[in-house]
């Protein structure tokens, strides 16, 4: 996988990569994840760069090494600063199941286009459409809005991190999240997108994400096929 110096660290690049395979159940837990020469020719970089990559896993937790043994994967949920429970993919993860995205779309739109969008951007704002596999059939399509003030991300930034984690890197450190639920039919896009017949009902999230001053740095609508798997939401008691 081509990954560069223009993104920052090639450690940082190559850690929060793992780090996504991790949280959604490439690398399983009490797996091995891939050896360093493996993971040296898979991102053409040095020795010494995989090797501060996985110590920087390993010091959050989330990776074991033992001598003889290779790198274990010991924990599978990241904390967050934006919630107390678990995210619902962490959820699925524990339990066993795989999480693969698959990107769609990424592009700037007008906010003046959509009645919803012009109360909570400004004149414009950026647009990914991303679909989840559950064990690799269709499960969720998201759509998220995001504020101008994350500033440019491409194809490459979000195809391998969690978009929260790439909020949290751009100093950017959401402190509340408001989620809405009912019930919505299958429009044709996203019909196609999830393999149903249009039409069919799915549950629908509204998720408005804000920041520590009140602003709103994202709001998504996820369109969840609960015939796959019933959406369950945890929660930590402080």
């Amino acid at each position: 996988m081509a990954i560069t110096r223009k993104k920052g660290p090639l450690y940082t690049q190559i850690k929060n990569i793992l780090k996504d395979r991790i949280l959604h159940g490439v690398y399983p837990i009490h797996s091995n994840i891939p050896s360093e020469p493996q993971l040296e020719e898979e991102f053409g970089v040095s020795k010494i760069t995989v090797r501060k990559a996985v110590e920087e896993l390993v010091q959050e937790g989330l990776l074991e090494k033992k001598s003889g043994k290779g790198t274990k994967v010991i924990q599978n949920t990241s904390a967050s600063r934006i919630s107390r429970g678990k995210f619902f993919t962490e959820f699925l993860v524990e339990k066993g199941h795989q999480i693969n995205k698959k990107l769609l779309e990424i592009k700037q739109v007008q906010t003046k286009e959509d009645p919803h969008l012009q109360p909570l951007f400004d004149e414009s704002c950026l647009c990914i459409r991303r679909v989840y596999n559950l064990d690799g059939t269709p499960y969720i399509h998201f759509t998220h809005y995001l504020s101008n003030q994350l500033g440019t991300i491409d194809s490459h930034d979000i195809q391998e991190q969690s978009l929260y984690g790439l909020i949290e890197k751009r100093d950017i450190f959401l402190e509340k999240f408001e989620d809405y639920f009912n019930i919505a039919t299958a429009t044709p896009v996203i019909a196609k997108e999830l393999q149903v017949d249009t039409g069919t009902p799915l549950l629908k999230r509204m998720r408005y994400s804000y920041d520590e001053m009140n602003n709103l740095i994202e709001y998504s609508e996820g369109y969840y096929n609960t015939e796959l798997h019933d959406y369950v939401k945890t929660e930590v008691q402080k």
